[in-house]
């Protein structure tokens, strides 16, 4: 029979995980008498705990909520994973990081020393983007895994899968492990690519870490020495900081209100009741161009001449792509 206090962290984690429990269900679930069962459910209550038993063929037993908050318990994957959550929204502002850092180190404050050791080894930046989807999944082990080798400053062997999932016939990778970071909904290594001498962002999902690690390196610094505007930097596509790889400047015949409000990231100049100024960036030309024609707008290019050959690119692919069989439709402005 499991000691006491590990019965309790059981039976406290299964009543959390659904509404009703019969009591014959969580005897069989735990590996005790119904009888122990009893005796637990009244250890609990007296810590604080609001457990109510219903009535039925068979009995059962509820956790409500309470008034106050009664002492917490939670097993080794709950506290990391708690303690991963509020990193993440320390620095993810929705106005409650400085509440979040001091429940981060409350917990952590309670820890035993084992788990204390994993926590702090848990070193997150998040990099503000608007996430377009969900992003891949990412095993709490490798997440511990890549976390730690952070931690320590040991060159981290891994295999690194295709972009299709394959991770056959691939030789595997060593790099340098920096940071660990959230992007658009992901999580990312930044960390410098001992094969190719160059600093690199893998995403985590696709890596499987190999054991052991490898030697301790001196730190590098990350250009700049901001790694979240690094990362910003490498999704733009850009090698000049807080900067898109390419720039371009159109008139638009609408309201700048209008456009303001779809352009958080551009400069946008009113001209007029009707017409404005419109500034932005991109990674390529024939995006930014493709950018500015979601407005549906007259467009008047500015410049410079790569955004007006991008456009012209562009009109000769709508050209091809408009059936000659059938007149175009053109749909309504209106829902």
């Amino acid at each position: 029979m499991p000691k006491t206090s590990a019965r309790l962290l059981a039976l406290l984690s299964l009543l959390q995980a659904r509404r009703d429990w019969p009591g014959a269900l969580l005897a069989e679930r735990l590996g005790v008498s119904p009888r122990t069962v009893r005796r637990d459910i009244d250890r609990l209550r007296e810590l604080g705990y609001p457990i109510a038993a219903f009535k039925g063929p068979e009995g059962g037993y509820r956790l409500e909520a309470g008034a106050e908050l009664p002492p917490l318990l939670f097993d080794d994957e709950q506290a990391v994973a708690l303690a991963l959550a509020l990193q993440v929204v320390t620095t993810s502002g929705v106005g409650v990081e400085e509440a979040a850092a001091r429940a981060l180190t409350t917990i952590r404050q309670v820890m035993p020393a084992r788990l204390r050791r994993r926590v702090d080894a848990l070193k997150v930046t998040t990099v503000e983007r608007t996430a377009t989807g969900r992003g891949a999944q990412v095993g709490s082990g490798t997440l511990m895994a890549l976390s730690s080798a952070v931690h320590a400053g040991e060159v981290l062997r891994f295999d690194y899968a295709a972009p299709t999932g394959d991770r056959a016939d691939r030789p595997p990778r060593r790099a340098e492990p920096h940071h660990l970071v959230t992007y658009g909904g992901r999580w990312y290594l930044v960390a410098w690519d001992l094969d190719r001498d160059d600093w690199r962002t893998f995403r985590a999902d696709r890596i499987t870490p190999r054991v052991p690690t490898g030697p301790r390196f001196p730190p590098r610094e990350v250009p700049g020495g901001d790694v979240a505007a690094f990362v910003a930097d490498r999704f733009r596509g850009s090698g000049t900081p807080g900067e898109w790889p390419c720039r371009g400047e159109v008139i638009l015949r609408t309201a700048a209100a209008s456009v303001a409000t779809y352009a958080p990231d551009g400069i946008v100049e009113e001209l007029g009741p009707d017409r404005c100024r419109l500034v932005l960036g991109a990674w390529s030309w024939t995006g930014l161009a493709a950018t500015f024609g979601r407005f549906d707008a007259d467009i008047e290019v500015v410049g410079p001449a790569e955004l007006s050959a991008a456009f012209a690119h562009l009109a000769r692919r709508y050209a091809d792509a408009a059936s000659p069989d059938r007149p175009a439709e053109v749909p309504s402005s209106r829902p």
